[in-house]
């Protein structure tokens, strides 16, 4: 289950920001936790594999996680900012989700992703 999106933007071929809702209603957040419902890692990894391989980098699949931080929740009803760099000659997808705080926005996790073919 994807979240709802607000909107995109797409710079350079090689990169995409999507604004999501984080939706209460998604799969994602039951039973992740009882007393505060968190969306689970794995679910910001399944979005930005979902969203490069369909906009970036079509025909490339996961190979490995470089690296990830989770550094903040991502919780039921925030709005956040997906942004996807795509490096094709290294075969490397950046990612980040910021949580928007009004104005402000707040790196909530960040990785790099090595993609093959």
């Amino acid at each position: 289950m994807k979240p709802r999106e607000i909107e995109r933007h797409q710079a350079p071929p090689q990169q995409l920001e999507i604004v999501l809702t984080l939706d209460p209603d998604l799969c994602w957040f039951q039973g992740h936790f009882a007393i505060q419902p968190l969306l689970p890692g794995v679910a910001q990894l399944d979005w930005v594999m979902h969203y490069a391989a369909a906009e970036l980098a079509p025909g490339w699949r996961f190979h490995s996680l470089q690296n990830v931080k989770f550094q903040a929740p991502l919780l039921p009803s925030m709005v956040v900012t997906l942004t996807l760099k795509w490096q094709e000659a290294r075969g490397l997808l950046t990612f980040s989700y910021l949580r928007h705080d009004g104005d402000a926005r707040h790196t909530a996790s960040s990785g790099k992703i090595r993609l093959c073919r």
